[in-house]
């Protein structure tokens, strides 16, 4: 199998790791595009790079995460901002109390700075404290901390009235 081939292939098999990262760090559907480009060109940089000392998805998160910070840290010196809610969560299930509910988690989460949001995407996407290390370059018990730390505000900001 060509490079090119086993490449489109590790996209199209990760893609929703791409699409949740883009909905999280870019504010509207054209820079969530943007920054989807974005990312997978830096993947495909370094995609002979690869070496196997990680898991595949840590790699991908880990380009994936520090492109977005990048693409966040490049669109706040030009200072374009949009509100992010008109965006519609498709789910085949589904539940209007739910995606009530997510809105109002992922309202919050957004007030989080950049890192906190980023460790908290990957929690949500079910990666324990050793994996989020790796792909963020912090220590487990640092992870871990800040994890204690997001949990504390998120739950003091959704239970104010």
């Amino acid at each position: 199998m060509t490079q090119e081939k086993q490449f489109v292939e590790v996209i199209q098999e990760n893609e929703g790791i791409l699409y949740k990262m883009t909905r999280l760090y870019a504010n509207n559907k054209e820079d969530q595009k943007d920054l989807y480009q974005d990312i997978v060109y830096q993947l495909w940089k370094s995609f002979n790079t690869f070496r196997g000392d990680a898991k595949l998805s840590t790699w991908i998160y880990r380009i994936a995460l520090n492109t977005a910070l990048l693409y966040l840290k490049n669109n706040k010196r030009k200072g374009n901002k949009t509100s992010l809610d008109g965006i519609v969560l498709i789910n085949e299930n589904y539940d209007p109390v739910l995606e009530k509910r997510l809105k109002i988690l992922y309202a919050h989460i957004r007030k989080l700075g950049e890192i906190d949001k980023g460790i908290v995407f990957l929690f949500l996407e079910g990666k324990k404290h050793e994996e989020i290390s790796d792909i963020t370059g912090m220590s487990t018990s640092n992870i871990g901390t800040r994890m204690v730390r997001i949990k504390g505000k998120l739950n003091k900001q959704m239970t104010k009235k």
